[in-house]
Parts: structure tokens; sequence; C-alpha cells
């Protein structure tokens, strides 16, 4: 009697289970279907926000009837700054993404010019040994709308102490209308003392201590800007930073159509990219090879 009450009451607590993650699979079902339905209608909100006269959004027959001219009228913003310059400076040492990534962006703004400027005249190599031969040195640009510094690592620390080249960042920067770094390219700024003061990020190692050391107040973000100053952390996010810009200057679906037409629209094959999401270990080896490569420089720098 005893086996049949225990084998009943067992019967009832399995039924309950049953029923109870029946009604759980409805409820996350539904949340999930609402969900999916709100992040369906927000992507398709941000696809349509060219409408017609109407309110309503065109129709891709309405589209086939417009001409490219017409097109290109209908989605024109009017720019909210005119940029006429854009110099990116390049030193021996560069991380190639840090300048070529943003170059491939900020290509997309007409018909604003853009000028590679070494540090000399000539050729250039970066520190994936890419040789890029260039027509400008420092001693012959006067004046930039845009100054962009990409980061590196030991000659990095070099240009800080570089008093020619810092001088003439902190010259341009007098009459810029945004100075930009991208990774570690926030200690030439920091050294040129424009940080200070100011909330900035950069390459994720030791952000916080070397944009300390400038003044500057870092904040854990892929790319800040404070007033005229913008800066971007490791590598790729300057591409980040400066869709960003180019979404500031010339508008919402100008900065759409560069995204598009570089197809942006990164998904990496796993996750990682910065310590708050890669491997401990990995980590603190990277860490100790930075700290390798800073060890080169003599002692008295």
């Amino acid at each position: 009697m005893k086996q049949i009450t225990y084998i009943l009451l067992f019967a009832t607590l399995l039924l309950s289970c049953k029923n109870h993650e029946t009604d759980l699979y409805k409820i996350t079902k539904t949340s999930i279907s609402k969900s999916e339905t709100q992040n369906n209608q927000t992507a398709l909100r941000n696809k349509d926000r060219n409408l017609k006269k109407d309110g309503t959004p065109y129709s891709s027959e309405e589209l086939s009837k417009i001409s490219h001219k017409e097109l290109m009228a209908t989605i024109y913003e009017s720019p909210n700054d005119t940029i006429k310059t854009i110099g990116i400076l390049l030193y021996d040492g560069y991380f190639m993404l840090d300048a070529m990534g943003p170059l491939s962006v900020l290509n997309h703004m007409y018909p604003t010019k853009k000028i590679l400027i070494g540090r000399k005249k000539g050729i250039i190599t970066s520190s994936d040994n890419v040789k890029i031969e260039v027509d400008y040195s420092i001693e012959d640009i006067e004046q930039l709308d845009m100054l962009l510094i990409p980061g590196g690592v030991v000659e990095t620390y070099n240009a800080t102490k570089d008093e020619v080249l810092i001088n003439w960042v902190k010259k341009i920067d007098e009459n810029s209308k945004y100075t930009v770094s991208v990774c570690t390219g926030a200690w030439i700024l920091g050294a040129a003392g424009l940080l200070e003061g100011k909330q900035a990020t950069t390459n994720w190692y030791k952000a916080e201590q070397k944009l300390k050391q400038y003044g500057a107040k870092y904040v854990k973000k892929r790319y800040t800007n404070d007033g005229k100053y913008w800066t971007s952390a490791g590598v790729s996010a300057g591409i980040d930073m400066s869709l960003a810009l180019v979404d500031k200057i010339h508008g919402r679906n100008y900065a759409q159509f560069t995204a598009l037409n570089l197809e942006y629209d990164p998904k990496p094959p796993f996750t990682g990219g910065h310590p708050d999401k890669t491997d401990r270990v990995v980590t603190f080896m990277t860490e100790k090879m930075y700290d390798k490569m800073l060890a080169t420089i003599p002692k008295k720098n």
C-alpha cells in the first residue's frame, strides 16, 4: 500500500514539473517572440529612415522609378561642418590599421583632401614592415582641419619624446577643428598636453595609468570625444570612431552609405578583443609581451 502511495505521489510530482516546464516554455517563447518582434520593428525603422512626404516608406517599385540623382537628393543632409583637409601622421613603427582603417572610412568624405604626412618625407615603414612613400613631411604642413595620429608601441613612446614632432602637433591643434588619435596615438596627444582634463581612451594596455600620466580621465569605451578631441581604443576601434566622425559631420545617411560601401558589419568568430572578454592567461601573456617591447627603450627615456 505504501509503495502504491509513493508511486502516485511521484507521478503527481512529475506531472506537476511537466506542466511547470510547459508553462515556462510558453512564457519564454512568448517573451522571445516579443523581443524578436521589437528587434524586427527597430531594424525596419532603421531601414526606413528616409520616408515619403506623407510619412510612409517607399516601396521597392517606387524606388526603382526614381533616378540615381533624385535618390541622392532624397537622402542628402546638409553637413554640420566643413572639413577641407584631413592629415594622417605616419612614423616608422606605426600600426598600419590604425591609419589605414580610418583612411578607408574618411576617404568617403568628399571633396575633403586627405594627406599622409610623414615625420620625414620618403619611405615610412609600419610595424608590419609595410613601406609607404609619403610626399609630405611635418615641415610642409602648417594647417589641417583634422589631424589623426595612429599608435604603435616603442616608436610611439619615442615619438612622445620628440620635441620637434610634439611642437608640430601643438601648432596644428591650434587651428584644427578635430584632433584625433587611434590606439596609443593618444600618448602623443597626451605628451603634447592636449588631453589634460579631458575624457579619453586608448589601447587597453595600462590605459588608465598612461592617460592619468597626461592628466586625462580614462573612459573604457571604443571611442570618446571631449570637445574637438576624439580618441579611440586599440587599432580596430579607429574604424568605429571614424564612422562616428562621418556621422557627426555628414549625417546618418552618409555614414550609413560609408558603412555599407565598406560592408562594415563585424561579427567576430569568437568572443575576445578586450581583456574583459579574453582568457586571463592570454591577456597576461600579451601584457608581458608589451612589457618586454617597452623594456628595450633606453632607461634615460
